[in-house]
């Protein structure tokens, strides 16, 4: 079984490729013909999910799934949030974003903070949402070089270091996208037979 991943983050790709059984194919936008940037304007994650899984479903014909991922600091009311990838603008620049989420966070006691992740999967023409929430805090300056995004500056909760500082694996078994992925899988498991 083939599903396409509507994402053009090879990070994405990778760290999902790692988690799904053998039987079902994972592809990405350039394995399928699409090269437009999908559109993320609505304001919500559920809905920007929706919105790129749909397109890909409605436009190339093949089952998929969708994710947008939101980090939401309760000090700054849920920002950056549906934002968070052009928090800082529209180059998407991860150090920017960072840079703009300390800057805001300047004299703030309260770090915490907690990365929710929506699913969107088309399959088959049946749609279905799963969503995966980590809690933690941001922190004062960035630590480590893995991962991406805001990773450098989220130290999980129960947790000693930061999403950068973690192998792949160890960020797999308890991030917010793993958590989605993993029910998202659970889910195939039992509607797609080798």
């Amino acid at each position: 079984m083939e599903i396409c991943f509507a994402t053009n983050n090879t990070n994405k790709i990778n760290e999902i490729k790692r988690l799904l059984p053998s039987h079902i194919r994972l592809v990405g936008l350039a394995d399928i013909g699409c090269t437009e940037e999908l559109r993320e304007d609505q304001k919500t994650l559920e809905g920007n999910s929706h919105q790129k899984a749909d397109y890909v479903y409605q436009n190339y014909k093949v089952s998929c799934f969708a994710d947008d991922t939101g980090l939401e600091v309760f000090a700054l009311d849920g920002e950056p949030g549906v934002r968070s990838a052009r928090y800082a603008g529209e180059a998407r620049s991860n150090d920017d974003n960072i840079n703009l989420l300390l800057k805001n966070l300047e004299g703030k006691e309260n770090r915490n903070a907690q990365f929710r992740t929506v699913v969107t999967l088309i399959l088959n023409g049946k749609t279905k949402q799963f969503e995966g929430i980590v809690k933690g805090e941001i922190i004062r300056e960035r630590v480590g070089d893995e991962g991406f995004g805001y990773d450098p500056v989220f130290i999980p909760k129960g947790y000693d270091k930061t999403f950068a500082e973690m192998t792949v694996e160890e960020k797999n078994r308890i991030s917010h996208r793993g958590i989605a992925i993993r029910k998202l899988i659970e889910y195939l498991s039992t509607h797609i037979k080798d």
